[in-house]
This record gives C-alpha cells, sequence and structure tokens, in this order.
C-alpha cells in the first residue's frame, strides 16, 4: 500500500475515532487571541496558557492596546507560562507589528504572518487554519510531528518544516486542515509520546511502529 493510499485510510479511520476532536486546543475569540495565545503556547501546556489568556485580554482586547502595555505588567499576567522575558517581548512586538504594519488586523497570509515577532511557521498554519479556515500548510506541533513519523509517513524526526513537505506531498490541500486536526487527537490521547497505547489505537493495523519498543 502507497503513501497517499495509507494516509487517505489513517484519516477515515480517525474520522469516526475523533469526530470530536477540536481544531485547536486554546480558547480564543478572534484571530488577534488566538495568535497571542499560539505564541505563548510554545514550549507550554495549552491548559496553562488558557488560564492566562482572560485576564491578558480583559486587559489588553485589542492589538492596539498590547502594544502600548509595558512588559513588566504583561510579564506579571503571563508568568504561569513560562519563559516570559522572550514570550512578553514576542507578543508586544507582534503586538506593535500589527498595529503600525497591517492596520491592527491580524494578516491572512502565511507569508505576511511569518513576519511578525515569534510566529513560526507552526503558529501561522494554527492561526490560519482555525481562525480564517485557509490551508496554507499543515500545522506540525509535538504530537502531530511524533504520530507522522511513527505511523511512517515521514522519516525526517524531529524536523518539523521537512515533516509537514511529506506530509503536503502525500495529501490534497483540502484535508490538510483535517490531518492536523484528528492526528493531533491521536497524539493526544493514545499516541502518546512515551507510552503509546498501541492495544486502544484505532489506527494500530496501519501503523508500522505499533507495539514496537
Amino acid at each position: 500500500m502507497d503513501g497517499k493510499t495509507r494516509i487517505l485510510k489513517i484519516l477515515e479511520v480517525l474520522r469516526d475515532e475523533y469526530s470530536d476532536a477540536p481544531r485547536t486546543y486554546l480558547n480564543f475569540r478572534d484571530p488577534y487571541e488566538l495568535l497571542i495565545a499560539t505564541i505563548l503556547s510554545a514550549h507550554a501546556a495549552d491548559a496553562s496558557v488558557n488560564r492566562v489568556t482572560p485576564a491578558l485580554f480583559d486587559k489588553y482586547p485589542t492589538p492596539e492596546k498590547l502594544a502600548s502595555a509595558s512588559q513588566e505588567d504583561v510579564i506579571n499576567i503571563i508568568g504561569p507560562v513560562g519563559t516570559y522575558n522572550v514570550k512578553s517581548k514576542y507578543i508586544l512586538t507582534a503586538a506593535r507589528q500589527i498595529t503600525e504594519t497591517f492596520g491592527g488586523k491580524v494578516p491572512e497570509t502565511l507569508e505576511d504572518l511569518i513576519t511578525l515577532q515569534g510566529v513560526s511557521r507552526k503558529t501561522a498554519n494554527v492561526v490560519l487554519s482555525t481562525a480564517f479556515n485557509k490551508h496554507e500548510g499543515i500545522v506540525v506541533d509535538t504530537h502531530i510531528m511524533r504520530v507522522s513519523v511513527r505511523l511512517g509517513l515521514s522519516m525526517h524526526t524531529k524536523k518539523p518544516a521537512k515533516i509537514e513537505r511529506d506530509l503536503m506531498a502525500l495529501l490534497p490541500q483540502e484535508l490538510w486542515g483535517e490531518y492536523a486536526r484528528l492526528v493531533s487527537a491521536l497524539g493526544r490521547r493514545t499516541c502518546k509520546a512515551r507510552k503509546p497505547l498501541c492495544s486502544e489505537c484505532p489506527v494500530r493495523n496501519l501503523c508500522p511502529s505499533a507495539n514496537s519498543p
């Protein structure tokens, strides 16, 4: 079975198994909130981000408001997510860029989004697919990266850009968002980093790594 056939079969199974999977586990109300929350989520649990963003967005509900905030005040709010010195600089600078360069609107293209401070290709893909329903690439977070390699869909361990290219070559563009949503759910619930639950995995018969040490 070639890779294109197998990845479609995997998606077919996962659609039934994880029909309730959300597109993101971050709480947000608009593209601005999603962008800032996604920047803060780097190397942090989504739950910890969701605990600090209500206060952040209550005080700074727009990019313009955040752009005028002091770094000290932002750090006091986002401290629990970790690496707050760097992340505070990222979100303050990104807010200023949105305000000054993009008229206060979060840009809607990958090319523009990655010009913002702290915005990686993964972050840009999250915002595009989730906030704008646009798919210029495939979100490759730690779960999707791990599971895609275990499924044998890419051999580029810990190289998200190369994994993304491999996946884009296997899937039609209209399925890029769905792949990220479903495979992220598989990684979070079943194909865990340290102890994958292979016996419970709905796609174990399609996985070359199933039950391997």
